[in-house]
């Protein structure tokens, strides 16, 4: 999940060589051991994907709903998508396999809101009202510097060195996408979460509402 595996190969017809985005950081080590390079591949997620759903044996949309997002309240208009051909065989049967991330069709569709709720799950230590839906390891995990990439976590942006929005304070965390225009941002220092989609200027927003809200 630090995007550091390096594995190399083809998952339902998509090399890890297609994801042009894999070379753009310098950081990739070709045929190096895992954990010696990084670069953010999407096929390489979607292995992650098929490995956690052969691990829980049941579709990563359903252990979403029943272990996070039904507990910390989210409606019910989200959808995590895979590929037509994107599937595992367990027991018998076929279990839908969801992309890791959005190349190429499929990825999680949520609203705003509801993606600001996950923001705020993680700025609580992974509690909700008097419930610990997610332990305080793992927030402590998702935000810990990758030894490869240190403003990288694990799928989650590190502005530690203001190097992911050099114009937003340095506490911040943040998930993101296509090019920076989806954004959850979570700084645990001010107790603030900002969810923007389709940002024009993302990163003059994290800084003009950083400033209003400053840390006591």
């Amino acid at each position: 999940m630090d995007q550091t595996s390096q594995w190399e190969g083809v998952l339902w017809g998509k090399p890890t060589s297609v994801d042009a985005q894999s070379t753009r950081e310098g950081t990739e080590s070709p045929g190096g051991p895992p954990g010696e390079g990084w670069a953010y591949n999407d096929v390489r997620v979607n292995l992650t994907a098929l490995a956690l759903t052969v691990l829980f044996g049941r579709s990563l949309p359903d252990v979403l709903r029943t272990r996070v997002l039904d507990p910390i309240g989210s409606s019910p208009s989200w959808s995590w998508h895979g590929y037509r051909t994107s599937y595992a065989e367990l027991d018998g049967g076929r279990i839908p396999v969801v992309s890791g991330g959005a190349h190429w069709g499929g990825g999680l569709w949520i609203s705003a809101l509801d993606l600001a709720r996950i923001g705020r799950l993680c700025l609580r230590d992974g509690r909700h009202a008097d419930r610990q839906v997610l332990s305080r390891r793992w927030i402590d995990a998702l935000w810990t510097p990758c030894r490869v990439k240190p403003n990288y976590g694990l799928s989650w942006w590190l502005n530690d060195d203001r190097s992911v929005w050099p114009t937003a304070p340095s506490t911040g965390r943040c998930a993101r996408g296509n090019g920076g225009s989806h954004l959850l941002w979570v700084d645990p220092a001010r107790d603030l979460v900002i969810s923007s989609r389709w940002g024009a200027d993302v990163a003059t927003l994290i800084a003009e509402v950083s400033e209003a809200v400053r840390p006591e």
